[in-house]
């Protein structure tokens, strides 16, 4: 993998095997900047600038302490950019690649003190990664040929992060933000009075605002499903997913009821998209 441009301003993701989703906002290198100063604080690191000749130059390695999806690689260039131009940073896999245990997968050269500041930094953002990579890797392939969504339950400032790791496992992003996506959900509906009132609303605004953006609207009963429907029937609608929540109902014998999953989706019959949500199982 070539180095990563960084420049002051801006980032190129040109090289990278798998891409960051786009945020208006989001100021990854500024995330980047923010974790090394979290950990250096207003001195550095004392115990390397104690211990560490300023000019000694060495060679560290990555290895993998468990099988699974690496990711964070392209971040990781990132960060050893920050810290030191100068470093030389090699790597036998992409991120998206299955690594197994013991497996060397990278090395990075040069300043000791430098690559040691940017160790635990490097490694806090790939362990998540990879973590996250590995799990939506396994839900993904189990779900296919349905497709895995994230949601917007982030850690706080590193929501692109954790959705890039999701994109990297071979997961789908969903909105990333208030911004970019209508969404309604139950709350939204019993403040407008009802599924269709709702609807009706958001089509609205989105007219009078000169919007074109995804519309998804949450149901919890058959009902609402067929309110939805017959909305959609009788207006011109943005909607485009109907999502299906809470829909699979575990029994007492560990097994799962989907009649009502299995209903709603006959209901829309691929008229929409339909995403199923459930979180009785957590």
């Amino acid at each position: 993998m070539s180095a990563t441009e960084v420049t002051s301003s801006r980032i190129s993701y040109e090289s990278f095997a798998i891409k960051p989703p786009e945020h208006p906002t989001y100021d990854l290198k500024g995330i980047i900047k923010l974790a090394l100063e979290e950990d250096a604080g207003d001195r550095g690191d004392v115990t390397c600038l104690a211990t560490i000749p300023f000019d000694m130059e060495v060679e560290a390695y990555f290895l993998a302490k468990e099988d699974g999806i690496i990711a964070g690689i392209a971040l990781a260039e990132m960060i050893f950019h920050e810290v030191d131009p100068s470093l030389k940073v090699e790597w036998s896999k992409n991120d998206g690649d299955f690594v197994h245990k013991g497996l060397q997968f990278g090395r990075v050269h040069g300043r000791a003190h430098n690559i040691v500041v940017a160790e635990r930094v490097v490694l806090n953002f790939m362990q998540r990664m990879s973590g996250t990579a590995t799990l939506t890797k396994a839900m993904a392939n189990a779900a296919y040929p349905a497709y895995m969504l994230e949601t917007r339950k982030t850690a706080p400032g590193l929501r692109l992060v954790d959705k890039w790791a999701v994109l990297i496992g071979g997961g789908r992003n969903h909105r990333m933000g208030l911004f970019d996506m209508v969404m309604i959900k139950d709350n939204h509906i019993s403040a407008a009075g009802g599924v269709a009132d709702a609807l009706k609303a958001v089509d609205l605004y989105l007219e009078q605002n000169n919007l074109q953006m995804e519309v998804e609207v949450e149901t919890r009963t058959l009902e609402e499903v067929e309110e939805v429907l017959h909305y959609s029937s009788q207006t011109k609608t943005s909607l485009t997913r109907i999502m299906l929540d809470n829909m699979v109902v575990p029994l007492p014998n560990g097994d799962v009821d989907i009649s009502m999953l299995k209903e709603a989706v006959q209901l829309i019959n691929g008229r929409y998209e339909t995403e199923v949500f459930t979180t009785k199982f957590a």
